[in-house]
């Protein structure tokens, strides 16, 4: 899942892509890289990020993703947590919903349902804007566990179908580096619940503290890496800013890993 931010706040590449032509462009290069899926954000949810108004997230991603959908035979998903997004985000093309809050908004739940597309349900502790101010947890992994477990079954009683349903464990939303090492290290027992498991740690903090690497785009290597451990896992979608470096990892670690 190659990541397309038409922001200009993203932590990593905010405003690079912010007219359609730019955004078509990277999109060009991250199917060329190897993305199978390409995830399109109109709000920055990066720690500290504020709200974006409906209709300014509309002007953002709709006609990017028309222009998307009109140019390349590649899933599109929309990263969105407002129901009024989604429906319009779907109806210009887009095949999945990525929602950061697990439809908990109102009428977000019941929007996914009628519009019949896959859906990614993603744990955040808090909202963008405080969320990493000192974070705790009794235990991350059984809490962000029980949180998606809840969710999935919210989803399957209001009517979704279970193989449309996708889990995302939230790294860096609302997690210290000791919290998001835990779930990382429970990545098997996650994808034990049943669902897809998608990861999404690129670039990220934790890959900054980890190598103590203040640049996010310093934070290419240790992405592939961890990209690799979460395909060994289990782990079925990796989001990445690094489309190519992440596939030629993976592909490397497939090809030379023992047989079992």
């Amino acid at each position: 899942m190659g990541v397309l931010n038409i922001t200009p706040d993203s932590f990593s590449d905010g405003g690079q892509f912010n007219s359609v032509p730019a955004a078509v462009d990277q999109a060009a290069a991250l199917v060329e890289a190897g993305a199978d899926v390409l995830d399109i954000g109109g709000e920055s949810t990066r720690p500290g990020a504020a709200p974006v108004q409906v209709e300014e997230e509309l002007d953002r991603v709709v006609p990017v993703i028309e222009a998307l959908s009109a140019r390349f035979d590649v899933t599109l998903s929309v990263d969105t947590r407002k129901p009024a997004v989604m429906r319009a985000a779907v109806a210009a093309g887009a095949h999945w919903i990525n929602d950061v809050e697990a439809l908990q908004a109102p009428e977000a739940l019941k929007t996914a349902v009628e519009l019949g597309v896959p859906v990614c349900l993603m744990h955040m502790k808090g909202q963008p804007g405080t969320m990493q101010q000192a974070p705790v947890y009794r235990d991350v992994v059984t809490e962000v566990t029980d949180f998606l477990q809840g969710r999935a079954l919210a989803c399957l009683e209001a009517g979704l179908p279970r193989e449309h349903l996708m889990l995302d464990p939230g790294f860096g939303f609302g997690k210290t580096l000791s919290h998001n090492t835990a779930l990382f290290q429970a990545l098997p027992s996650l994808v034990a619940l049943g669902y897809p498991i998608l990861v999404g740690v690129s670039r990220k903090r934790m890959l900054g503290e980890l190598l103590d690497e203040p640049e996010p785009t310093g934070r290419v290597l240790g992405g592939a890496v961890a990209a690799v451990l979460a395909i060994q896992s289990g782990a079925r979608i990796i989001r990445t800013h690094d489309v190519k470096e992440t596939a030629q990892a993976i592909r490397v670690a497939n090809a030379l890993a023992p047989k079992q």
